[in-house]
């Protein structure tokens, strides 16, 4: 068993499920009906066979041919595509709790309720404006390798949200989750905009230190910036923390109002919660968890 887990983290997440409202139009065979036409025994196309699909629709006639295992797709029943984004720049590796531990717990209980459900994800990292891939899987038996790979995740460099998102092709329908800190200086809108052109369903999923939400420093501070290296020496007084306060809830307000536009569903998660507190209350009463 990970460390992101214990035995009874496991029982309790295993009777939660994602919340999806769109109708898919593209994909391939999995749990959930869309609204292509057909019936879930029409064959449809092959594709290249992936780690965790379904060896008994592997085609071997199409393999001795070709040397290459290649699946079935049928018309009517799709699995869904999942994107899980997960910044990895230095400031989310902030806090005395630090808000990178809650960000990749968080992406592992995506993962695993996405793979529970038989839909099919894909994690990738967000750096420098730089895209980090790790192939898409399907079936809970690619979950272990999934946790693997995320306690190898390294946290550094700047964000680049929208540069980066931008650089994801994605076809047909789909749900995406970004999961971030949302303190990159650039922004996060061109990559809600360029999401919502690509007909995705969007959770923006914001995780900030406690530090950052309860500032009670005062006196003489030196700051350093995470991502630039860059300190200032700033004389904190209850003024100064009032102006913080006020600059970080305008700055959230701007993401809610972004997140509202576009349809996208936004929550705030402070690292330092019990996890069991922000998967069960807070991301269930949102409507992200049902």
């Amino acid at each position: 068993m990970s460390e992101l887990f214990d035995e009874e983290f496991f029982a309790r997440l295993n009777r939660l499920k994602l919340a999806m409202h769109i109708r898919l139009d593209r994909g391939m065979s999995g749990g959930r009906k869309s609204s292509a036409r057909g019936s879930s025994v029409e064959f449809s196309d092959f594709r290249e066979y992936l780690p965790g699909d379904d060896i008994r629709r592997i085609d071997w006639n199409v393999y001795g041919r070709l040397d290459k295992l290649y699946v079935k797709q049928f018309m009517e029943e799709k699995e869904a595509m999942y994107h899980i984004f997960l910044d990895t720049s230095a400031s989310m590796d902030f806090g005395e709790k630090k808000k990178s531990v809650m960000a990749l717990r968080l992406t592992a209980v995506f993962a695993w309720l996405v793979l529970k459900q038989l839909d099919r994800v894909e994690i990738l990292t967000l750096r420098d404006g730089r895209l980090g891939r790790r192939n898409a899987v399907t079936g809970r038996g690619s979950f272990q390798r999934i946790l693997k790979e995320l306690e190898q995740v390294e946290f550094g460099g700047k964000t680049g949200i929208s540069e980066a998102v931008k650089r994801c092709s994605l076809n047909g329908r789909g749900i995406c989750i970004i999961i971030s800190d949302f303190l990159d200086p650039e922004g996060v809108s061109e990559a809600v905009r360029y999401l919502t052109y690509k007909k995705q369903e969007i959770f923006l999923i914001q995780v900030l230190a406690r530090e950052e939400v309860d500032f009670q420093e005062e006196g003489t501070l030196a700051l350093v910036d995470a991502e630039t290296g860059e300190q200032v020496r700033v004389t904190m007084t209850r003024q100064t923390v009032e102006a913080y306060e006020k600059a970080l809830e305008n700055h959230n307000q701007k993401l809610e109002r972004l997140a509202k536009r576009y349809s996208c569903a936004f929550q705030q998660v402070i690292a330092d919660e019990e996890m069991e507190k922000v998967v069960f209350q807070t991301l269930k009463k949102k409507g992200i968890f049902g």
